[in-house]
């Protein structure tokens, strides 16, 4: 189920590619959180080896940097994303 690891996170098109394939991993995708500390909302277990949670954590920190950059908010740009790949923008509406 897991996807690739180590993304190469350059653009804000690396960041919402990074999100989606977190999301698809049955993660509750937040900015903020450890990967360490994500459990697949279907299975109820660790989503992440320890070694493939410091890669996604690191991957974190390069989307963080590239939204700085660009003057994105990454919240508001990871929620959208979020509420899209999990069809929930069909009840909550997306944030301007």
């Amino acid at each position: 189920m897991k996807q690739e690891i180590t993304m190469r996170i350059e653009n804000l098109d690396d960041v919402a590619e990074f999100a989606r394939t977190v999301i698809r991993n049955g993660v509750n995708l937040h900015p903020d959180d450890d990967f360490r500390n994500y459990v697949n909302i279907e299975t109820g277990k660790p989503a992440y080896t320890e070694e493939d949670a410091l890669e996604y954590n690191r991957d974190m920190a390069n989307a963080f940097s590239v939204c700085d950059k660009c003057g994105v908010d990454i919240y508001g740009f990871m929620q959208k994303i979020f509420l899209v790949e999990t069809r929930l923008d069909r009840l909550i509406p997306i944030p301007e």
